[in-house]
């Protein structure tokens, strides 16, 4: 059966472009507009739509306000429509931390932006919140960071996610301590997007966190976004890792790529690393989480219970390539225990 698809949204031209692109997914159908969230509430109510998706900027009602009080009512799978503004993506992030799924970026209309790209990544964003555990799809309760101690010399982590990933990541980065070794992260998400979701980290957890540059050298302390349409590898160099971005073709059709960032970390850290995949749709990150632990590192997955997708975590579980499992909510001290000083290096760790 196809899922059922609203579109809000106040302008016709978006709205009709929204409902071709999902129009042409044989998978997925438009059951409804609604040019507010007035309007939207009574289309909720006589079509019972599977997924919504929801433009940032709304009239009559916020579209904040609007999702708030869905998530509180009758939670259901939101993706947010965001236009290529500062402002409106401030919101994006707003919308995901009360409970939606995704967003994806409305082509610019500079020329930036494609319009078959978009349909590619509406039609997949749909498809991944008609699967999202609408009960894990909310903001996360604010953590403390973990006890530290010293940490092996030259340890690294590497964390990739995708849907659902922007919580997950916060609450992770969140427990890390502010002497944690340096974090190199890769979050699907469009470029602009993920310097700002590197500056809202960086407001939320004990770390320092940035969109990362290339050469820059990764230090103690820090964490480093990829940033969009950008993959992230990290390098041995003089006895220090330094991040290089390039714009090498798509892996999994992400550009940054989470096997890309994997790859290059069990190239360069060997066991002296952690790899640590989070909730998302697809596969990944899951071969590159798979090289890490050949390569001795210890190796961690998202469990089921706690994805609000287990998508890229349960291909990684499933091949036998995560060392351990658990909730998000417990994996940083876990990965602090495997980087400590006399600990056991790679898989050896956990049990």
């Amino acid at each position: 059966m196809a899922t059922r698809v609203l579109i809000v949204e106040d302008s016709v031209f978006m709205q009709r472009l929204l409902a071709a692109l999902i129009g042409e997914a044989d998978d997925l159908k438009v059951v409804g507009v609604a040019a507010d969230p007035i309007e939207a509430r009574e289309r909720i109510k006589v079509l019972n739509p599977d997924v919504i998706t929801l433009d940032v900027e709304m009239p009559r009602m916020d579209g904040l306000t609007f999702l708030e009080r869905l998530m509180r009512l009758r939670p259901m799978p939101v993706v947010m429509v965001s236009s290529w503004t500062e402002a409106n993506a401030r919101v994006t992030f707003d919308a995901l931390a009360l409970g939606a799924v995704d967003f994806v970026a409305k082509p610019r209309g500079d020329g930036g932006g494609d319009t078959a790209d978009f349909g590619v990544a509406l039609v997949e964003k749909i498809r991944a919140a008609a699967k999202a555990d609408m009960k894990k799809a909310k903001a996360l309760p604010e953590a403390k960071p973990v006890a530290t101690g010293a940490f092996r010399p030259g340890t690294i982590i590497a964390v990739g996610a995708s849907t659902g990933g922007t919580e997950a990541i916060r609450e992770f980065l969140s427990q890390l301590p502010a002497d944690s070794p340096p974090v190199a992260i890769v979050q699907h998400m469009p470029e602009m997007f993920t310097r700002l979701f590197a500056r809202r980290l960086d407001d939320l957890c004990p770390l320092k966190v940035i969109e990362v540059g290339s050469g820059e050298v990764l230090k103690p302390g820090h964490a480093y976004v990829a940033p969009g349409n950008w993959h992230f590898n990290v390098v041995g160099s003089k006895g220090r890792y330094e991040a290089r971005v390039d714009q090498e073709e798509a892996v999994n059709r992400h550009r940054p790529s989470v096997d890309v960032l994997f790859r290059s970390v069990a190239k360069a850290a060997g066991e002296r690393a952690a790899g640590v995949l989070l909730t998302g749709m697809g596969r990944d990150g899951a071969e590159g989480l798979g090289e890490m632990k050949r390569a001795g590192a210890a190796t961690f997955a998202q469990d089921q219970a706690s994805c609000v997708v287990f998508g890229m975590p349960k291909v990684a579980i499933d091949a036998g390539y995560a060392d351990q499992v658990g909730p998000v909510g417990s994996l940083a001290a876990k990965v602090v225990q495997a980087l400590r000083a006399g600990a056991p290096v790679g898989r050896d760790v956990v049990g």
